[in-house]
């Protein structure tokens, strides 16, 4: 079985046992998070999409740690003029792992 998530504005397509980086969320490393915009659920050849998200389902997901992800360098440069700007930006972000998907 599988299902199709929304959070952090991103969509991700999880199934039981899977580890997945998404947005920073405000919970400890060890607690137990339930992620409810579930956009779609699979089992084999049969799905079902909810319109926007399927009614009573949900994913519950155990928060493995918090992070930061790899340095992104932003440039600007303006050529003959002397001008050159350098920018850095590491986004964090919560490792989950999927326990469970509920369907409802």
């Amino acid at each position: 079985m599988y299902a199709v998530v929304k959070t952090g504005s991103k969509q991700f397509r999880v199934s039981q046992g899977d580890k997945l980086k998404v947005e920073s969320l405000s919970a400890e490393a060890g607690e137990e998070v339930s992620l409810t915009e579930v956009l779609m659920l699979g089992n084999g050849e049969s799905f079902t999409v909810g319109a926007p998200t399927v009614a009573n389902a949900s994913v519950s997901a155990r928060v493995l740690s918090h992070g930061r992800g790899p340095k992104v360098k932003i440039v600007k440069f303006r050529r003959r003029k002397h001008h050159r700007k350098q920018a850095g930006h590491r986004q964090n972000f919560t490792e989950l792992e999927i326990t469970a998907i509920n369907a409802g």
